[in-house]
């Protein structure tokens, strides 16, 4: 099969079912030599996401007509599904109490602990510099004397 052939034969099965792997199978194409194909060219990789979207909106109305049918035949749980997801008076609802106590400073504990907390950052970058600047060879006036 030639290359542009396997191209579009693999974006028609993306379409149809948008789960690369699937895809792969279908057009007898490895999912390697289609990854290659992605980073190489470009147009591909455009055609893939599109192929991908296109794939997943099919996929989303094939779903909500079998939702539909199961709500046209009575589902209590596909209606209680329906509602929950499309309208906000059916949907999970979270409430919270309570007050903020709001600050202008910080109490000398918090500031310990930003403190403590710049420092050891500080130093973890400072050791991962040095760690870093004695595996690559470079050397500094520290290291000279």
């Amino acid at each position: 099969m030639r290359r542009d052939e396997g191209k579009k034969v693999f974006l028609e099965h993306l379409i149809k079912t948008p789960i690369i792997q699937v895809a792969c199978t279908k057009a007898n194409i490895g999912r390697t030599t289609v990854y290659r194909w992605r980073k190489e060219d470009t147009e591909f990789a455009s055609a893939m996401d599109a192929a991908l979207q296109e794939g997943y909106e099919f996929v989303s109305d094939i779903a909500e007509s079998q939702l539909i049918s199961l709500i046209k035949n009575g589902n209590f749980n596909a209606v209680a599904y329906w509602l929950k997801h499309n309208r906000n008076r059916y949907g999970t609802k979270v409430e919270l109490s309570g007050s903020i106590d709001v600050r202008e400073e910080l109490t000398e504990e918090e500031l310990a602990i930003v403190r403590q907390a710049i420092s050891h950052v500080i130093g973890l970058s400072k050791s991962h510099y040095d760690n870093a600047s004695k595996s690559s060879g470079d050397t500094t006036q520290s290291d000279k004397q």
